[in-house]
């Protein structure tokens, strides 16, 4: 059975910093494109940060220079590691795998920033 777990989430202050973790099981890691999204209060699940099986990367603009995206196909996990936390930034964080027709999504982390 293929399972993305998330992890990390949590509550801080605008400017601190987190990283989410993505751990993948039952998969074949290094063969899917991967993405965090993420889902506040009544808006609709945006994407955050993407990065392909090759390591190719890109970002929200809203995110650009903050964030990073990275992955370690040896321990079968996606990161992103956020800094300078904004109020803005609060939502349900979810990672996303995608091969081909093959589409898989973790059950979501939250992010809350706040003082």
């Amino acid at each position: 059975q293929v399972q993305f777990v998330e992890s990390g989430g949590g509550l801080v202050q605008p400017g601190g910093s987190l990283r989410l973790s993505c751990a993948a099981s039952g998969a074949r890691f290094n063969i899917y494109d991967m993405g965090w999204y993420r889902q506040a209060p009544g808006k609709q699940r945006e994407l955050v940060a993407g990065i392909t099986s090759s390591g190719r990367t890109n970002y929200a603009d809203s995110v650009k220079g903050r964030f990073t995206i990275s992955r370690d196909n040896a321990k079968n996990t996606l990161y992103l590691q956020m800094n300078d936390l904004k109020p803005e930034d609060t939502a349900v964080y979810f990672c996303n795998a995608e091969f081909g027709s093959w589409r898989y999504w973790g059950q979501g982390t939250q992010v809350t920033v706040s003082s």
